[in-house]
């Protein structure tokens, strides 16, 4: 079963983080059920399907209940299973406008592109019931078309791989500096630049949020830790901030082997 992490009334959110493979990265996945019906946010690989499926199915009837798939950006452990969900549901998929024609390289039929929601970069809104939900512009955090997903009434924010934490023992903390250090690395790599870091950070500022909800990792709980995630994410260097002029070169035994070649 998934782990209930805001219930009010109707609205309910439930976290599955533990059905990845143990031989890939682990990946979390979120419903929302508002008014009896639900989203799916980053319904994960092949090998997440069934298992997830199965919990979902204790919760809603994915069947008849499951209005939309949103795909934060187009990496394997969020698209991979796509086909199973829309095979066995009548969820439409929402993903970025970028990402639309690559879909079916994970093996999607034909009959169901019809049922993919492409969307522009400025993002849109989703209702279900009467909930509106907000599909925010996160781009090149990491992917260039990238979203991520806010819902108003349980002041959420699904964050996709900003907020990203790797090798902790717990599923959510409200102590950013004692779990900056399990973010560090993954955010340097993956997020493209200080800039839009920046900007990022401007835009959510606007926003009421309680809880921050990665796809991988810890949720990041409390308006203090939110607060100084964003704060720290303001400031952090990353991605091509990071690059120097020696890290793009030919690799030596390349050169060497081009200089015998040429002798």
């Amino acid at each position: 079963m998934g782990r209930l992490i805001f219930d009010l009334r109707d609205h309910k959110i439930y976290m599955f983080p533990e059905h990845s493979p143990k031989d890939a990265i682990q990946s979390n996945q979120y419903l929302i059920i508002h008014g009896g019906k639900a989203v799916l946010l980053d319904p994960g690989g092949n090998r997440t399907y069934h298992r997830l499926f199965e919990d979902i199915s204790q919760i809603i009837n994915p069947k008849e209940d499951l209005e939309y798939i949103i795909l934060s950006h187009q990496d394997p452990d969020i698209v991979a299973s796509l086909n199973g969900w829309l095979m066995t549901t009548k969820a439409y998929a929402v993903i970025s406008k970028l990402w639309t024609r690559f879909i079916p390289h994970f093996g999607l039929n034909s009959w169901l592109e019809g049922r993919i929601i492409s969307v522009g970069d400025e993002g849109c809104i989703i209702n279900i019931s009467d909930l509106n939900l907000f599909v925010l512009p996160a781009h090149f955090l990491h992917s260039p078309g990238n979203f991520q997903v806010y819902d108003p009434l349980s002041k959420t924010l699904f964050s996709g791989d900003l907020g990203a934490s790797v090798g902790m023992d717990y599923l959510e903390t409200d102590n950013i500096e004692s779990h900056i250090k399990y973010m560090e690395g993954f955010h340097k790599r993956y997020m493209a630049s200080n800039k839009v870091c920046r900007l990022w950070a401007k835009m959510v500022m606007e926003l009421d949020i309680e809880r921050i909800a990665p796809q991988h990792g810890a949720i990041i709980e409390g308006r203090e830790a939110v607060k100084g995630f964003i704060e720290w994410i303001k400031n952090l260097r990353c991605g091509v901030d990071l690059l120097a002029e020696n890290d793009f070169r030919l690799p030596t035994i390349y050169l060497k082997n081009i200089f015998a070649l040429n002798n």
